[in-house]
């Protein structure tokens, strides 16, 4: 229930949406004599097995207070012109629909790191440390390179031991292992989007054979290689027909 009087009877939402006209939005009609109140809703999606660290990080609803300031005006205006966009469909609608989504929730997301307790743990939380964030960084912008602890610690200005156990308290695993799955998410998303070959792809993710890296790949993913690239072009196949 939603309201200003927590000992308000609950209504069932159900009888208060009403159907869209010509492909617009949904409307809730309720009550009447009081100022109008205006809900945006809308949706994400992605494959879990790509953003599990994120995913995990995140609270099963989150609450992002808005503020003030230039940052309130500008996310009232990202607001304001997806309700524009859904109420009067144009051409490349969906297009602007979807980028604006992406933006609130990058917004979202950085208002709730800021919020984080500082004993809080998570990949978020990583992000938002000074060293461990900087890690990270480094193993983002160089994938392929062969990273030792002993060198990412000398880059982000921490010794090899503290680096290890700060990275490991707040992502939960160390970072060469964690280096090892995200190296396993580029080729999964490669997989999905080009032709390289497995061999090639398994090279450039640091793997020595073939074989090692179906194995590694099944470990995290659950599947091979090649049922992943099938799934996905038969997934993108469905969506095309």
């Amino acid at each position: 229930m939603i309201g200003s009087d927590l000992r308000l009877a609950p209504t069932d939402a159900n009888t208060l949406v009403l159907p869209a006209t010509n492909g617009g939005m949904l409307r809730i009609e309720h009550g009447g004599g009081g100022e109008r109140t205006r809900f945006v809703c809308g949706f994400l999606s992605c494959d879990h097995r790509l953003c599990g660290p994120m995913l995990e990080s995140l609270p099963r609803i989150l609450k992002v207070p808005l503020g003030n300031g230039p940052a309130l005006s500008w996310l009232t205006s990202l607001m304001q012109a997806g309700t524009i966009e859904t109420s009067a469909p144009r051409p490349g609608g969906e297009t602007v629909l979807a980028k604006l989504s992406e933006l609130l929730f990058v917004e979202a997301i950085r208002r709730y790191i800021e919020l984080l307790p500082e004993q809080e743990t998570g990949w978020l939380a990583g992000l938002r440390d000074r060293f461990v964030g900087r890690a990270l960084a480094r193993l983002h912008e160089r994938p392929d390179y062969d990273w030792t602890v002993e060198e990412l610690a000398v880059a982000v200005g921490l010794s090899r031991s503290a680096l290890s156990q700060r990275f490991t308290d707040l992502i939960g695993q160390p970072p060469i292992q964690y280096l090892t799955r995200w190296r396993l998410t580029i080729a999964a998303q490669r997989l999905r989007r080009d032709n390289a070959s497995l061999a090639r792809i398994a090279a450039d993710g640091g793997y020595d054979s073939e074989q090692a890296f179906n194995r590694a790949f099944k470990r995290t993913f659950g599947t091979t290689p090649a049922a992943w690239r099938r799934e996905a072009r038969a997934t993108v196949a469905a969506a095309i027909s």
